[in-house]
């Protein structure tokens, strides 16, 4: 596991600090209306955009819009949920305790996280407080329709040969509908992009499960999915 989170705090630390100076300026032209998606010709407009982003109401709470990470030419892009506490602080997708059991998943499923473009169907933080504590709450329908034009601009830019749905929310953002994740996990599924697509559980739903061999059973599952996702992209 500590290999895997230096690997992650590598590439944190190799992302530029901020887009290029044209990147905002067009990004403002979103905030007025007059965003185009012919705008978004590089993954830093996309990053600018989202932060500016005024699609659905779930900016007003959160403290940074979470963009996707990787290689700009990735063969594989992972597609989870939302950015969670942590992510939503870092600005960074899956360094918080589900990126931690992801980045050990991949490391035993042989897929390199440095070689995948890791992002979210919605890009700011949905929660709701409890105390001192920012508790999670799934994206409703409409959220997760208004974030999938900035997840439609990195699948364009970032062309991967397979995308990887982790949880019923990407898969809804991916495939545009609902599907079973236990009756649909290994099965090919063709994208309108001409991309491969896969499903399977988001390593926050391991953490949830209480019963240990349950937790074992959806661990493995998700660790051949990585597995096989990585072949198909290689």
């Amino acid at each position: 596991m500590e290999e895997a989170q230096s690997r992650t705090e590598a590439m944190v630390a190799a992302q530029p600090a901020k887009p290029s100076e044209r990147a905002p300026k067009a990004a403002l032209k979103h905030a007025r209306g007059a965003y185009g998606e012919r705008d978004l010709t590089n993954l830093d407009a996309v990053a600018a955009g989202i932060q500016v982003c005024r699609r659905c109401d779930l900016w007003r709470h959160a403290t940074q819009g979470v963009p996707g990470l990787g290689p700009a030419k990735a063969v594989l892009m992972i597609v989870g949920e939302q950015p969670g506490d942590q992510e939503d602080l870092q600005g960074v997708p899956f360094v918080g305790p589900a990126g931690q059991l992801l980045d050990r998943a991949m490391a035993e499923a042989g897929a390199p996280r440095d070689r995948v473009f890791v992002t979210n169907a919605v890009k700011h933080f949905k929660h709701e407080p409890r105390g001192k504590r920012r508790l999670h709450k799934t994206p409703d329908r409409g959220e997760v329709q208004a974030c999938r034009w900035w997840l439609d601009a990195e699948r364009r830019l970032v062309r991967p040969k397979v995308v990887l749905a982790l949880g019923a929310t990407a898969v809804q953002a991916v495939f545009g509908k609902t599907l079973p994740i236990g009756k649909t996990r290994g099965q090919q599924l063709a994208l309108d992009g001409g991309e491969q697509g896969l499903v399977s559980w988001h390593p926050s739903f391991m953490l949830r499960i209480p019963d240990r061999d349950a937790k074992d059973r959806a661990y493995a599952e998700l660790v051949a999915d990585l597995r096989q996702a990585w072949k198909m992209a290689e």
